[in-house]
């Protein structure tokens, strides 16, 4: 039986003057390979943009590991060859980030392989364990994600949700981070979340090099989404309600109160709200603020509005409910965010 995996606060792995920081990217039978390549290839392009007057040592050593060792196959065929056995991983640790994939392959490697009580057991004395798509669901049995926000792919969010109801589950996060636990959404947000390590490591300098090498987008933080929530919505939605969610989507400025919405769909107020929940996964209301929220990232991103106009149009009515919008749900003002994200060529 796992035991919960916990530490006190503030206790992490240490790394001894002049060694290099290790990260071990965990893999197994059927794990999705853009997971450990997208990771591995930030922090190994990192590695030739630190400074060559650096007074301590410093470069990231990187461990492919997987239960057995040896040889792996990925979710879409291709082998990997010489991956090191997590027995033999006997040297400490910088930072663990654990692969997703399939469910088939999620629930094979949670029967007899040792792969969970070694995350359980190295997590404590380990600087920052991290999961990439669907491991996060690793994470969730070896109990490190009790208590703590965490994200996943957003079409497993709900079934992660349900199996861990102690944890925040934020959907439409690119990633997120509570305490030395991180957890990323599916496949490419692997490479954002290793981006962000080497920032914290580096500096922002090799972080923002790295990424031109790598032709990314440096600061596509957890504040942005991993996918539109009308996208979302209409994927899960009847005949009948994806076109109601379309139309919502188009005009975000309208009267979307519950109410309105109800007479548009000639349904009574109960049965429209049961209706859209029982669809979309979502209430009315959050739907609707998710839509705006949408539409206010976009006019953000590509307009030099004041943000007086930005929330009329996108339906959030007054600078001040933008703001608290924002911060509710991103964790940062719209400024900051247009700061982040605004395209290079603005409409007026």
């Amino acid at each position: 039986m796992l035991r919960h995996a916990s530490r006190p606060d503030g206790a992490r792995g240490v790394r001894e003057h002049g060694t290099p920081r290790r990260v071990a990217l965990v893999a197994f039978e059927g794990f999705q390979l853009l997971d450990i390549a997208g990771p591995m290839e930030v922090f190994s392009k990192a590695n030739h943009h630190l400074p060559k007057t650096t007074a301590e040592p410093f470069r990231y050593e990187l461990i492919v590991a997987s239960p057995a060792g040896g040889a792996i196959t990925s979710s879409s065929g291709l082998p990997v060859a010489g991956t090191r056995a997590l027995a033999d991983l006997h040297e400490p640790l910088d930072t663990v980030i654990v692969a997703g994939g399939p469910e088939a392959a999620l629930r094979s490697v949670g029967t007899g392989t040792g792969l969970l009580d070694w995350i359980a057991q190295r997590a404590p004395g380990t600087r920052r364990v991290a999961s990439v798509c669907t491991g996060a669901f690793l994470l969730g049995v070896c109990g490190l994600l009790e208590g703590r926000r965490a994200t996943t792919h957003w079409s497993a969010a709900k079934a992660l949700e349900t199996m861990l109801p102690s944890t925040e589950v934020v959907a439409d996060a690119i990633f997120v981070g509570d305490g030395y636990i991180f957890t990323s959404a599916g496949v490419t947000a692997g490479i954002d979340l290793a981006l962000a390590f080497v920032e914290q490591d580096c500096g922002p300098a090799v972080a923002l090099n790295t990424a031109r090498e790598l032709v990314l987008y440096l600061r596509r933080v957890g504040g942005q989404s991993q996918f539109s929530a009308s996208l979302a919505a209409q994927a899960n939605a009847a005949d009948g309600l994806r076109a109601m969610v379309a139309w919502i989507e188009e005009h975000p400025e309208a009267d979307l109160s519950v109410p309105a919405l109800a007479g548009r769909a000639a349904m009574s107020e109960r049965t429209f709200a049961r209706a859209f929940l029982a669809e979309t996964g979502m209430t009315p209301a959050r739907f609707v603020e998710l839509v705006r929220l949408d539409r206010a990232k976009q006019l953000l991103e590509a307009t030099r509005w004041p943000l007086a106009r930005v929330a009329h149009c996108s339906g959030l009515g007054s600078a001040a409910t933008l703001a608290r919008t924002f911060r509710r749900r991103l964790g940062i003002t719209p400024q900051d965010y247009r700061d982040r994200f605004r395209l290079a060529v603005d409409r007026s």
